[in-house]
């Protein structure tokens, strides 16, 4: 018996945070969900835990090979390219300059998108949330500067990924997170409004009192 990671793949949402915090290359998307790839290559430590906006991994103890350290060596040596896209992995940027350039970007966190996000991160601390369907910054020239400069931005696509699982995310962000202000943008076409509806809810099932702003952006650009 000896301490492993435990992976819950009913919650296992497949966004790979845990796996950039894995040093020994355990842990590895298949199928769209993470898998320890060997008992052998887990030390059970879980420095992977913390990372789950989930909650889908644990630390049990069970029956296991023993932790080998010349294995996991030779995993790494083999992985030529990493085990998660590093779009994944979280981080601030530095913010710009007020006298801002139209060229300059006004994007201040990775990842962007809504179903990669965790749900408490720093970026939502007393943050002006832009939730906004990802075809407008193609189609509004002057997105950076007229909707996110300031803001917090989660992305997505009602259309091509789940609408319920975008309202429970925006729910669970409103509810831990102290956001002052919602905005949403969205296309005009007909696909695109599930967005706005599904912030709605999300907004009134958090029980908070948020303002929300909504602009519908035009296949040519124009902004309302």
């Amino acid at each position: 018996m000896r301490k492993i990671i435990e992976i819950d793949e009913k919650k296992c949402n497949g966004c790979g945070l845990c796996i950039p915090n894995c040093a020994e290359g355990a842990l590895q998307i298949v199928d769209g969900k993470v898998k320890l790839v060997g008992d052998v290559y887990c030390d059970g430590l879980g420095a992977c835990l913390g990372h789950c906006p989930e909650d889908a991994l644990r630390v049990i103890e069970r029956e296991a090979v023993p932790f080998d350290m010349e294995a996991v060596h030779g995993l790494l040596a083999s992985q030529e390219h990493p085990a998660a896209c590093p779009s994944v992995s979280p981080f601030s940027l530095s913010a710009s300059s007020p006298q801002r350039s139209e060229r300059e970007s006004a994007l201040r966190h990775w990842p962007v998108q809504l179903k990669l996000m965790p749900t408490e991160a720093p970026r939502f601390h007393d943050a002006d949330l832009l939730v906004v369907a990802d075809c407008v910054p193609v189609a509004h020239p002057n997105f950076h500067a007229s909707l996110l400069s300031g803001r917090t931005m989660a992305m997505g696509c009602p259309k091509q990924d789940n609408i319920v699982d975008y309202g429970e995310k925006l729910k669970e962000i409103l509810k831990k997170n102290d956001v002052r202000s919602v905005t949403v943008a969205t296309m005009e076409v007909p696909c695109c409004s599930g967005l706005s509806r599904v912030l709605d809810w999300a907004v009134e099932a958090s029980g908070k009192a948020i303002p929300v702003r909504k602009y519908i952006v035009s296949v040519r650009g124009d902004m309302t």
